[in-house]
C-alpha cells in the first residue's frame, strides 16, 4: 500500500500558478492520499471548490472532507429560496477502497490578535484495505503558536492512541441491523505538522530521545518513520519559500504505530514537486 501527505496550497505551485492537475500527476500510483489546505469558495483562488475538482481529477478513488473552518462569504434569497456561499479550509483523504468510518478532529485553538489563526482539524478515515481495515490520518497543525501545537498534539494523540476505547465513530448499532465496524489497531497519521524536528512539539509527538537507546519503539509514541529510516537529514526538507527559498523547514511527517512499522518499506520526501511550497511524504507499507 503506498500512502501518500500533500499540504497543496490552495492549489498554488512554487510558481504561483494554481495548477490542480499537476498536483494529482504528482500523486499518481498512490493508493491513499492525505491532504491538507484544501478550500471551498476561497478567494485566493478565484471561489474553486477543490473538493469536487479533485474528486473528478480522481474518479475512482473514495473521498472524505472535513472543513476545519467554515465562514460564510455572502447570501441572498433567489428565486423564494436562500443561497449562500461558503469559505470552507481543511483536510481530504482519498482512497483506492471504501471509507469506512469518518471523524472530523477539531483541534484545540485560541484567539489570535496579531496573525491569522483558522480552526486546524484532522480527519481521521478507516480505510477499507485488502490487508484488513487500517486508520488514516490527515493532519494539520497551528503555524505559529508552539503552545497551540503542542495543546493540538496532546488532544490528536488522545484520539490516535484512544480509538479503540473511544470506539471511533460508531459503535452500538448491531441492534439497528448497522454492520459492526472494525477498530483497527494500526494507523497512518501523515500531514503538516508545522514543527521542525526536535523541538517541543515534536518530543511532544514522539517522545525523548535517550542518549543511548534512542527513541525505542513502544506502544504509547507514535513512529516517526522518516527518521527510523535515517531519512530525517538536515538535507531533507518538506516547505521552502516559494519560488526558491531561501527558507526551508522539515514541517510535514508520516507516524504509525509500534505495530505497522515493522511492514514499512520504503518512505521518502518527493522534493522534485513543484505544484505547492510544500512537498509529498510517501510511505510504502506491505
Amino acid at each position: 500500500m503506498k500512502f501518500v501527505s500533500y499540504n497543496i496550497q490552495y492549489g498554488f505551485g512554487l510558481d504561483g500558478r494554481f495548477d490542480l492537475e499537476r498536483i494529482a500527476t504528482s500523486l499518481a500510483g498512490a493508493d491513499v492520499i492525505a491532504l491538507q489546505e484544501v478550500t471551498r469558495n476561497s478567494p485566493e483562488n478565484d471561489h474553486v471548490d477543490m473538493v469536487a475538482a479533485l474528486q473528478d481529477l480522481f474518479p475512482e478513488f473514495f473521498a472524505a472532507y472535513g472543513a476545519g473552518c467554515d465562514a460564510l462569504l455572502d447570501s441572498r434569497i433567489e428565486n423564494g429560496r436562500a443561497r449562500e456561499r461558503r469559505f470552507q479550509f481543511g483536510n481530504m483523504i482519498l482512497s483506492r477502497w471504501p471509507i469506512l468510518a469518518i471523524r472530523n478532529l477539531l483541534l484545540p485553538r485560541s484567539h489570535s490578535v496579531e496573525h491569522i489563526n483558522l480552526q486546524r482539524s484532522a480527519l481521521e478515515v478507516v480505510v477499507d484495505a485488502p490487508g484488513g481495515a487500517i486508520r488514516t490520518y490527515s493532519v494539520h497543525l497551528d503555524h505559529v503558536s508552539p503552545d497551540e501545537r503542542l495543546a493540538q498534539i496532546a488532544f490528536l494523540k488522545d484520539r490516535v492512541l484512544n480509538f479503540v476505547g473511544e470506539g471511533g465513530a460508531l459503535t452500538g448499532l448491531v441492534a439497528n441491523g448497522v454492520p459492526v465496524l472494525p477498530l483497527p489497531q494500526d494507523f497512518v497519521v501523515m500531514g503538516d505538522f508545522n514543527m521542525e524536528p526536535e523541538t517541543p512539539e515534536y518530543i511532544a509527538m514522539v517522545g525523548h530521545d535517550d542518549h543511548f537507546y534512542g527513541r525505542a519503539l513502544r506502544a504509547n509514541q507514535p513512529v516517526d518513520v522518516l527518521a527510523r529510516f535515517g531519512r530525517l537529514t538536515p538535507d531533507c526538507y518538506s516547505w521552502i519559500e516559494p519560488p526558491e527559498g531561501p527558507q526551508k523547514a522539515h514541517l510535514d511527517y508520516c507516524f504509525v504505530n509500534h505495530q505497522l512499522f515493522p511492514r514499512v518499506r520504503d518512505v521518502f520526501v518527493d522534493m522534485d514537486a513543484k505544484g505547492s511550497d510544500h512537498f509529498p511524504v510517501w510511505l510504502d507499507v506491505n
